[in-house]
């Protein structure tokens, strides 16, 4: 395996992750009358290649 090649298909993923993630809680929050003053987010990283990957990662944004 080519590290450098893996660290950056990897690195591209999660930019596109990241940057596509960051428009779709905008557009909920611009779309949507938001009520509450926090909205609380979760991702999932899952793989069909290895079922044993299951990574979460939970946060809240606060709404002001």
């Amino acid at each position: 395996m080519d590290e450098d090649h893996f660290n950056m298909a990897v690195r591209k993923f999660l930019k596109e992750v990241g940057v596509t993630s960051q428009r779709e809680i905008e557009r909920l929050v611009r779309e949507r009358d938001m009520k509450s003053t926090n909205l609380r987010l979760r991702m999932t990283l899952t793989s069909d290649d290895d079922p044993a990957l299951k990574h979460v990662v939970e946060t809240s944004i606060e709404l002001r």
